[in-house]
């Protein structure tokens, strides 16, 4: 069910309209990334800057007992077979982090996906194929894209296995469409579908489709932040001119920017049950041309802080 927005976002559904939400060549600048990070970082962006992530273990897609995320009717408290296997889904939001904090006070990942086409992309033959063969009943290859290409009329960066525009996922040291060091592979669209009207509500089953091409985007306040669990924010970008290059210098690189898009219509953000662990550091690259321009951040700190950005608390929140 959608839930009400603060004046300045709007329901998902009237940005989207009927649209669904729902080995490999990365576009870099030549040079840039792949020989700065070791195969468990990734690049992001924070207050304009390049970042760096260090995951330091594995990923959690958070279920409460009540929850029934493979809508079978029986709660996850009284189905083990629902716990053997993660199911990652946008919109939905637990109440607690990995740790069993309140989710209000767990930092954001804004996952940046690029729901736009560079060159009106008409080929369902050029959607990713799933990694490793993918879950059994997966979206994927060109059914995939036959499916994105009638709800938005284009493939989307988001699941091209060559996107035309520069991510930091999947990372220059394991470029497999679908991927991310430490990342699930597939995540669960079902509960997007049907707060769009696109699939049965409440939703019946899963829809699986590969993880997307993607970028992250940290507040302000954690450019440099010790590991802690970071809760991912989908953030659906629009216009491809607020997509971030590799090197920063156009796009969003900020969480202020982000709000500003979000604002004007051109981004959309929502929760998930997803949360990553690693830490955050000022790319070196980076820190001595941003030196004096870069607002200080805040100092790091070792357990998990509440959220600091001052937007925080009237960001949309699309929940189940």
């Amino acid at each position: 069910m959608l839930c009400s927005k603060t004046p300045r976002h709007q329901k998902l559904s009237h940005f989207l309209g009927p649209s669904l939400v729902v080995g490999a060549c990365l576009v870099f600048t030549p040079g840039f990334a792949s020989a700065q990070l070791a195969p468990n970082q990734t690049h992001g962006f924070g207050n304009g800057q390049l970042v760096t992530f260090t995951y330091l273990q594995n990923f959690d897609c958070v279920e409460q007992p009540a929850m029934d995320l493979d809508f079978n009717g029986v709660k996850a408290q009284s189905d083990p077979n629902e716990l053997q296997t993660p199911i990652c889904q946008a919109v939905t939001e637990p109440t607690e982090d990995p740790t069993g904090g309140d989710i209000k006070h767990t930092a954001h990942l804004y996952v940046f996906i690029p729901m736009f086409s560079v060159d009106n992309d008409q080929n369902p033959d050029d959607a990713m194929p799933c990694p490793n063969g993918g879950r059994p009943g997966e979206l994927c290859g060109s059914a995939l894209g036959s499916a994105l290409i009638k709800a938005f009329g284009f493939l989307p960066e988001a699941w091209k296995t060559h996107p035309l525009v520069s991510t930091q996922c999947p990372d220059p040291n394991n470029p497999v469409p679908g991927t991310c060091t430490m990342h699930a592979s597939s995540v669960d669209l079902s509960v997007t579908l049907a707060a769009l009207g696109k699939g049965t509500n409440p939703p019946a089953a899963n829809v699986f489709v590969p993880t997307p091409n993607h970028s992250h985007v940290i507040d302000n306040s954690r450019v440099n932040a010790l590991p802690i669990w970071w809760e991912v924010r989908p953030v659906l970008i629009l216009n491809q001119s607020d997509w971030p290059s590799a090197d920063g210098s156009t796009g969003i690189t900020s969480s202020h920017t982000m709000d500003d898009a979000e604002a004007a219509g051109r981004a959309i953000e929502v929760g998930s049950n997803f949360f990553l662990f690693f830490s955050s550091q000022m790319s070196s690259t980076t820190m001595a041309s941003h030196h004096m321009n870069a607002m200080p951040a805040e100092p790091a700190q070792p357990s998990q802080p509440t959220v600091a950005s001052t937007s925080s608390a009237s960001r949309a929140r699309l929940r189940k």
